[in-house]
């Protein structure tokens, strides 16, 4: 195993200075009420941060310190009100239409407006909400935080969602009820500020908070706009877990296992911003939010407006399991059932492979679909275990092999091979059939959604099918001295493009309307340089994703050294 250069906290550049510890960030507050006539600040927080923090730190004297807790609906309201996108599923809800002004209750609002806007004395207003609340404030401050730390608070029990009391439910329906509304709702409060806020606060890191001055961020996202960059990959265990991560990702060797790594869901990830040294972290998307056109495209930014819709991940079942059997939802029905605008397409790409690695994809040529789901329902009930094999086309998988998997086709993959997943955003909408007689991490049986799946299982993905239109469908595209380029995929119903490069020279690219995501597949180091010295030569490592807007236009990667190199570049076509 090769010796790893692996980066897990990539960050930007920011100028500016930050204030850290409790104490400093007290003190700033304090000195925003002496600014002139200063009477009402706003600190509006991002449904995850711990808002009791806040109240025990931030004691500015003379000022009175309110709760936007205490202006929201009754918790039996906000159920009532959500419980349409709530929905009776297990793990699936209905996307909100609702606003953070849905949340709040106006007349207690009314009955203070005094103290709201200022006119009894200097007021801190914080909470979800606050800049609703008291619109009269004359100083913002956005207390953000990443999504990846709001799950980990959530397995912890640690808050509340909006205008609920839920930190004690199941972790699934915490998620759940963020993922379809409290996320929705902040987001796009957060959108509507963004051009208000004079600070921003970052407590993802709870005993080490830092507020940085707006102009900070702004200029940091600017650059970052404009130039190759990173965000910072997290890593989780699985039932299926495996080894390879460690070694290669320089991983905790203690833990049983890693089975994932999220580096390209910007929607989940962070950015972290350099500032004189202290790491800053802010959600990623904040990016998409200000700066869309720049890096999606101008056609990208039409069709999936300030949404990432590209996606990479790693799937580890080095020395693991099989995944769950699996299959992921057509358009049609991911629309009229959760509400969502596209499904997720997605791909495997074999970054490595053990001897006996393999592929389930598709279904046999002519089996009986009845016996198939009745089987699986009879596996589901206690039954006798799922023969996988009787219906499921299981192909021997090999490193560098690229199988693409549209909404619709029954697939997972085995154990020992490590998988890096393309595919369009939507990450939560995977119907499992099958997990092999498996516990999850918690010690029970993982939510299987046979009925989900079963009306959007394509039985025309058979064997046929798979090997003409998505086992290593590869197609030479163009070579030069010392590169050659391939077109991988993806399938035709799928909006993501793939094309892989092999090289010891340097290869030039353009973006060609698209943001242009890469992974590092092979070869230690390559240098992301402009050609026009648009921006500084940017550094990768080996299975490292990092993101090219599509402002940026011509980039050229020169691998480090003579060993070869590849990568592995998505687009959306255009």
């Amino acid at each position: 195993m090769r010796k790893s250069n692996y980066d897990k906290f990539p960050a930007i550049k920011a100028e500016g200075e930050a204030v850290c510890g409790w104490e400093a960030i007290g003190a700033a507050v304090g000195e925003m009420f002496r600014e002139g006539d200063t009477a009402v600040v706003a600190l509006e927080c991002y449904a995850g941060v711990h808002i009791e923090d806040f109240f025990a730190n931030l004691k500015p004297g003379g000022v009175r310190i309110v709760d936007t807790r205490d202006f929201f609906k009754s918790i039996e309201e906000v159920e009532k009100m959500t419980a349409r996108h709530m929905t009776g599923d297990v793990l699936f809800g209905y996307v909100t239409d609702l606003k953070m002004e849905d949340f709040i209750d106006w007349d207690k609002v009314a009955a203070q407006q005094a103290l709201l806007g200022g006119k009894e004395g200097n007021v801190l207003v914080i909470g979800s909400g606050a800049a609703l609340i008291a619109p009269a404030y004359r100083k913002l401050i956005y207390a953000d935080m990443a999504r990846w730390e709001i799950q980990l608070r959530f397995r912890r029990r640690e808050f509340d969602g909006l205008g609920v009391h839920n930190r004690n439910e199941a972790t699934s329906l915490q998620h759940k009820r963020a993922y379809f509304i409290d996320w929705r709702v902040c987001d796009d409060l957060k959108r509507r500020l963004l051009e208000r806020i004079d600070w921003w606060l970052d407590e993802n890191r709870r005993e080490q908070p830092k507020m940085t001055a707006a102009r900070t961020v702004m200029q940091a996202l600017a650059r970052a706009a404009r130039s190759p960059f990173r965000v910072v990959p997290f890593f989780d265990p699985a039932p299926w877990g495996g080894q390879w991560m460690k070694e290669v990702c320089d991983l905790d060797r203690e833990k049983e296992n890693y089975g994932w790594c999220f580096d390209c869901v910007p929607e989940e990830n962070s950015l972290l911003l350099d500032i004189g040294g202290v790491r800053f972290e802010i959600p990623s998307v904040n990016l998409i939010f200000t700066h869309a056109r720049e890096v999606l495209g101008e056609p990208v930014e039409a069709r999936f407006g300030k949404e990432f819709p590209i996606r990479f991940d790693f799937l580890d079942t080095m020395g693991g399991g099989n995944l769950s059997l699996q299959v992921h939802p057509t358009t049609q029905y991911i629309r009229e059932t959760f509400g969502m605008q596209y499904t997720q397409d997605e791909s495997y790409y074999l970054l490595d492979a053990g001897d006996d690695a393999v592929v389930y994809l598709g279904l046999r040529t002519g089996i009986d679909r009845e016996a198939m789901l009745a089987d699986l329902r009879e596996a589901q009930a206690g039954g006798k275990p799922f023969d996988a094999e009787k219906y499921v086309n299981k192909l021997p998988a090999k490193k560098h092999d690229h199988y693409l998997i549209p909404g619709g086709t029954v697939h997972c993959s085995g154990g020992n091979s490590m998988v890096l997943e393309i595919s369009s955003t939507p990450n939560l909408f995977t119907f499992k059939l099958w997990d092999w007689q498996r516990l999850g991490l918690d010690g029970k049986p993982r939510p299987i959604n046979i009925g989900h799946g079963s009306r959007v299982i394509d039985w025309g993905r058979d064997t046929e099918y798979v090997h003409k239109y998505l086992a290593n469908v590869f197609e030479p595209v163009a070579e030069g001295e010392g590169w050659r380029e391939e077109k991988t995929g993806l399938h035709r119903n799928e909006f993501i493009e793939t094309r892989r490069h092999w090289f010891t020279a340097p290869v030039d690219h353009h973006t060609e309307g698209s943001v242009n995501v890469l992974n590092l597949i092979e070869g230690d180091e390559c240098v992301v340089e402009s050609p026009d010295n648009a921006f500084e030569p940017f550094t990768v490592h080996y299975a490292e994703t990092f993101i090219i807007p599509e402002c940026v236009g011509k980039y050229r990667i020169r691998p480090v050294g003579t060993q070869p190199c590849a990568t592995i570049k998505a687009r959306v076509r255009v």
